[in-house]
């Protein structure tokens, strides 16, 4: 495509965070990017909510440690939907490859956030990404990606 956008296969994404002014960035960040952003929001019960109604999530952004509980529980009802989840997160749990596709430790860039997602993407299409981000952790198993071709 010339002088445009590609067309991706991750387009619509939830994202999980309880700190604002990360979620504020995150979602400035992604909507500019061309993303939509389906929510933003900071609560378990909230993201489980969004996940269970059938929204269209191609990949969810959640931090593991929310104010309500656990981003664990996002990731699992995520991957009970086959909705690929990527963790953001200080510290990626020990069972983060049962439920997600990678963990991107915090702090990270907005380069290295954009990155990780075009390096799932890749994946989910069959392709090896070319670089990892730093921070970045893919896994090979955990919830499916092949949802989003």
């Amino acid at each position: 495509m010339l002088f445009g956008r590609k067309r991706r296969s991750i387009e619509k994404l939830l994202l999980v965070e309880d700190e604002p002014l990360i979620a504020f960035d995150t979602e400035y960040l992604l909507r500019d990017q061309g993303f939509t952003v389906v929510a933003t929001v900071d609560r378990v019960a909230d993201a489980v909510r969004l996940i269970e109604s059938d929204s269209a999530i191609d990949l969810v952004l959640v931090d593991v440690k929310l104010a309500d509980g656990s981003g664990l529980d996002v990731a699992r009802a995520a991957a009970a939907r086959d909705i690929a989840v990527l963790f953001v997160t200080g510290a990626c749990p020990a069972d983060a490859e049962v439920v997600a596709v990678g963990c991107l430790a915090k702090p990270y860039t907005q380069r290295d956030l954009l990155g990780s997602i075009d390096a799932i993407e890749s994946r989910s299409e069959g392709r090896t990404p070319p670089r990892l981000p730093g921070g970045l952790r893919l896994f090979g198993g955990g919830s499916s990606i092949s949802g989003l071709t």
